[in-house]
């Protein structure tokens, strides 16, 4: 599966999205080595810390069905924004540890698109060689 395939799984995904309140659609995709692909949407609350970003869904979903991070080849996040969105730090923690820091992270809205990674948006990151 190329970038462009998977960018737009991850557009199919936002269509899930449960934003009552911010009204903002993310959606997400993790493609694996053996092609599966896992889809995420941000699902919101009204006692907003309890929301789900789109790219955390996408993972825990992965992660619930046996993947593991050598077993991901990319992940695709997607909105609708005026600009692309990138993570927020919670997710880009949760990232950090189940997709690892080299693993492409392909960014997109209807207008532009460019690739990144954990490495690129965390840096200095915390992980286990921490403790």
């Amino acid at each position: 599966m190329n970038k462009n395939e998977l960018v737009n799984l991850a557009f199919k995904a936002m269509e899930n999205a449960y934003v009552p309140y911010s009204h903002y659609r993310v959606g997400a995709c993790v493609l694996c080595k053996d092609g599966r692909t896992f889809y995420g949407a941000n699902i919101e609350n009204a006692s907003y810390g309890l929301a789900n970003c789109a790219e955390r869904s996408a993972i825990f979903s992965a992660y619930s069905n046996g993947v593991r991070k050598e077993d991901i080849e990319a992940l695709a996040i997607v909105s609708e924004g005026k600009t692309i969105a990138a993570p927020c730090g919670a997710c880009r923690q949760v990232l950090c540890e189940l997709i690892g820091f080299d693993t492409p992270i392909y960014l997109a809205n209807r207008e532009a698109e460019t690739t990144t990674s954990i490495r690129e948006l965390l840096p200095m990151a915390f992980t286990n060689e921490d403790l």
